[in-house]
């Protein structure tokens, strides 16, 4: 067995922080898998910046509405209950602390929680609403590699990126990891299969406090 988590054992991961009837905003890319992770006897409402609450799973190939899509513009289905509503109104559920938890992708995550993940060197500039989520959405989850395809650690000191918020992340599930972040530092909460401490700690640009062993 390859050491680590796959990006579908990451995602059933993530979707384990999801209560019952939350309100949930999935970012672009990998986050979006956790739509096909919530078990049928959990009643989740997805939200979606361009206007829908109550988002289900993706759409089964050749039944697709051009009308019915995420914000990553991937056809989507709906559930019993969902509501349709503006742009400007998806917003003010945002940023008034209307939504329960955010799972969001990221390039960088600092020891204090700070999170960059709407542009890095050599790309294109795409904030959407990430700032707006940063800022108003109740609980944070970022799902990410662990490194760079450099190899280069994604949880540092400090960013280096342009912040999209700060202090705003509390959770970090990586291929290696779960990192809860706490106002005393970086807690390394659990270990994936075939993973060890010291490959997560050779990994991290930044301090981790240690489980102390039972």
């Amino acid at each position: 067995m390859t050491a680590g988590m796959n990006e579908q054992e990451m995602a059933l991961r993530a979707a384990a922080e999801i209560r019952d009837g939350d309100c949930v905003n999935l970012g672009i890319g990998m986050p979006t898998m956790v739509l096909d992770c919530i078990p049928p006897d959990k009643t989740v409402f997805f939200h979606t910046e361009n206007g829908l609450l109550g988002m289900g799973g993706f759409a089964p190939q050749g039944t697709a509405h051009p009308d019915l899509v995420d914000a990553g513009k991937q056809p989507v289905t709906y559930i019993r209950g969902a509501s349709f509503f503006a742009s400007d109104l998806s917003f003010a559920m945002l940023r008034g602390g209307h939504i329960d938890l955010a799972i969001m992708g990221a390039y960088q995550v600092s020891e204090k929680g700070d999170l960059a993940n709407w542009t890095a060197p050599g790309m294109l500039p795409s904030i959407g609403g990430a700032m707006d989520i940063a800022a108003g959405v109740k609980r944070i989850v970022v799902l990410m590699s662990h490194t760079t395809r450099d190899g280069q650690p994604k949880i540092v000191r400090q960013l280096s990126y342009p912040p999209t918020g700060f202090a705003c992340v509390s959770l970090i599930i990586t291929n290696l990891c779960v990192i809860e972040v706490t106002h005393t530092g970086l807690l390394l909460k659990e270990l994936a299969h075939g993973v060890s401490a010291g490959d997560v700690i050779k990994n991290t640009g930044a301090g981790l406090i240690l489980p102390e062993k039972s």
